[in-house]
């Protein structure tokens, strides 16, 4: 079976945030918590948060 890797995608982020915020996401409005990342992707406009330990295990600073 062939084999696929997942396009980069620079996406936006601030956090970790301090406190917890409402985060409207494309499924509908979710809590992030303190310690949480808030994404976006630019080209969509969809927003999500992520737990600390997978945004760093994800994502790395963008070189453009």
């Amino acid at each position: 079976m062939p084999k696929f890797c997942k396009k980069p995608v620079v996406i936006e982020a601030r956090g970790p945030i301090t406190e917890s915020e409402m985060v409207t996401t494309a499924h509908g409005r979710v809590r992030a918590e303190a310690g949480d990342y808030i994404l976006l992707n630019p080209v969509t406009g969809d927003t999500w948060p992520i737990k600390p330990d997978i945004f760093a295990a994800t994502y790395e600073p963008a070189e453009l």
